[in-house]
């Protein structure tokens, strides 16, 4: 079931008794029985990430908005609180129980529990250390809302601030979390942020579905670098954040920017392999497909769906880029139009209550263990251009950068997460610290770009 399907995790509609405050105004303490929160069971992927956290690789979403100047304490904390309350469903908890319950399930909860905005100190370092506890410590799922919204005043060379928004990737999503933050902004500064409507692709309505390269042979991996030095690998994630610009396509193209980030990615891992002395192998990459509407409806939860977009070794050649572009677009058109559970069949027995959780937990793990080889290669998210306009108003201003990262755990230990804002792309590379360190993400980042341009530069649509 997923987060569109599901009532509980709608974001403004009637939330349901004991979801919010008593309407009657004669109730309070010593009035009459406290009704126990309502419960939502953990729908499909909040239960297979709750089965397989682990504390070395936390499992968070990172949103980073950078603002060209300064916010008012008082007045973000007020902002926040409302939007929080505009959509009720972030405001959960995971529900104490034994290890033999049938089922997680969430607590909504009629206030937030913890203070969600923080003000770290200012200093040379906060930027950096603010993107180091995104990846590194993750909102509770104990306590009301599992997210965590920290603004970092730059330093005296600039009026600007950032806002980290970090979130437990076991109860909410990226795109959820950035229907909220532009709720927060319009209610801030008073200027609407409604979203923009989305890009029209261009497709051939009776095109036949693509053909896909077999998925009978494990996937290629990522190559190892050279992490971190240290006794043992260092547990958790690294990551590199840059902006480049927005790549060009002839106008009427078949294939969008997302087909050229998708190619790009490819290209730039096949590159990566072969620098590494790594035999070629097919390769595979996750693709996040959203189909929520983006305005104050939207459904706040998990509500993305995973595809896997397949590449035959033959294929990753970039002295043919239009028939790559061709083949890259066609197949995800086609994969986007199949209606497909969100992790796809086996994720819906493995979540079904026909043993406690504990007992479902261990089989998901050993499960995850043993298709370790069969997981994709990468995983490319594609935000898109983002739909708001982030503005908080005088003094503070609208967003001109929006960056997202995703978690990068093993065995894939690479993700590639892009958007675009005022007309630029916005790159997080995130790794896991045991495959790859710093200066490998920096080797990444330039194959990135040079891929990119050769998207751009080649991508008419039948010369070389």
């Amino acid at each position: 079931m997923t987060a569109v399907e599901h009532p509980a995790r709608d974001g403004t509609g009637d939330p349901g008794p004991g979801s919010g405050p008593d309407p009657d105004p004669s109730s309070g303490p010593g009035s009459g029985p406290v009704r126990p929160p309502t419960r939502v069971p953990f729908p499909v992927v909040d239960e297979i990430s709750r089965h397989c956290l682990q504390e070395e690789e936390p499992e968070t979403v990172h949103i980073e908005v950078h603002l060209p100047g300064r916010l008012d304490p008082a007045r973000l904390r007020a902002a926040v609180a409302g939007a929080l309350h505009r959509h009720p469903r972030i405001l959960m908890r995971e529900a104490p129980g034994r290890w033999y319950r049938r089922r997680y399930e969430w607590e909504l909860t009629a206030d937030p529990e913890v203070e969600v905005v923080t003000f770290p100190p200012p200093g040379r370092d906060a930027l950096r250390d603010a993107r180091t506890r995104a990846l590194t410590h993750a909102p509770p799922l104990s306590a009301s809302p599992p997210v965590r919204l920290e603004v970092v005043e730059e330093d005296d060379r600039s009026d600007g601030t950032v806002l980290f928004l970090t979130i437990n990737h076991t109860a909410l999503d990226g795109p959820a979390c950035l229907r909220v933050l532009a709720t927060a902004a319009e209610l801030y500064g008073g200027r609407v942020n409604s979203p923009a409507a989305p890009p029209v692709r261009t497709a051939d309505a009776a095109a036949p579905p693509a053909e896909m390269p077999s998925l009978w042979s494990p996937p290629a991996r990522v190559a190892p670098g050279a992490p971190a030095p240290s006794p043992a690998p260092s547990p958790g994630n690294g990551m590199l954040v840059t902006e480049l610009p927005l790549p060009l396509r002839p106008k009427g193209s078949s294939y969008t920017v997302n087909d050229q980030l998708m190619v790009t990615t490819a290209l730039m891992l096949a590159h990566w392999n072969r620098e590494h002395g790594v035999h070629p192998r097919p390769m595979r990459i996750t693709m996040p497909v959203d189909d929520r509407p983006r305005d104050a409806s939207m459904p706040i939860g998990n509500g993305t769906r995973l595809v896997e977009v397949p590449f035959a070794v033959g294929e990753l050649d970039p002295s043919d880029m239009p028939g790559l572009l061709r083949r890259t677009a066609a197949r995800t058109r086609t994969l986007r139009s199949l209606p497909r559970p969100q992790l796809g069949h086996g994720a819906a027995l493995l979540t079904a209550p026909w043993a406690p959780v504990g007992v479902r937990a261990a089989l998901t793990r050993g499960l995850r263990r043993a298709a370790a080889p069969w997981t994709s290669t990468t995983l490319l998210s594609n935000i898109g251009r983002v739909p708001y306009p982030l503005d908080f108003g005088e003094g503070a201003g609208r967003a001109h950068a929006v960056w997202f990262s995703a978690p990068a755990r093993m065995p894939r230990g690479l993700t590639v997460t892009t958007a675009s804002t005022a007309g630029r792309l916005h790159l997080a590379l995130r790794w896991s610290r045991a495959l790859l360190g710093h200066g490998d993400g920096e080797r990444l980042r330039d194959l990135f770009e040079h891929y990119l341009r050769t998207t751009e530069v080649n991508s008419t649509e039948g010369t070389p």
